[in-house]
């Protein structure tokens, strides 16, 4: 069993949450009262993704693991919602 957050693990992740947020595309429309839970999301993904990267820098990579995990955790809701479109399963979870 795995105990450890090492470099090699963090960079696999930052990798896959990385590529899904480049791919991913706003699938309901701009006029859609979800267009706001869209934009929270993204911003949320975005924004834990940056904190990552931050606490990586700072050689805390159990925070930067954590917020690697939120991150991807909103991508992944957004998907399961129907306000994200994702075609890959390997960066996205499907319902």
């Amino acid at each position: 069993m795995e105990r450890e957050i090492t470099d090699e693990k963090l960079q696999k992740y930052f990798k896959i949450t990385g590529k899904a947020l480049e791919t991913l595309e706003v699938a309901v429309h701009e006029r859609s009262l979800l267009m706001a839970v869209a934009n929270d999301f993204l911003t949320m993904a975005k924004s834990y993704f940056e904190d990552a990267r931050y606490y990586y820098e700072k050689g805390d990579y159990v925070t930067a693991f954590a917020a690697l995990n939120y991150a991807h955790g909103f991508i992944d809701a957004g998907v399961r919602l129907g306000v994200f479109k994702g075609e890959d399963d390997r960066l996205f979870a499907f319902g």
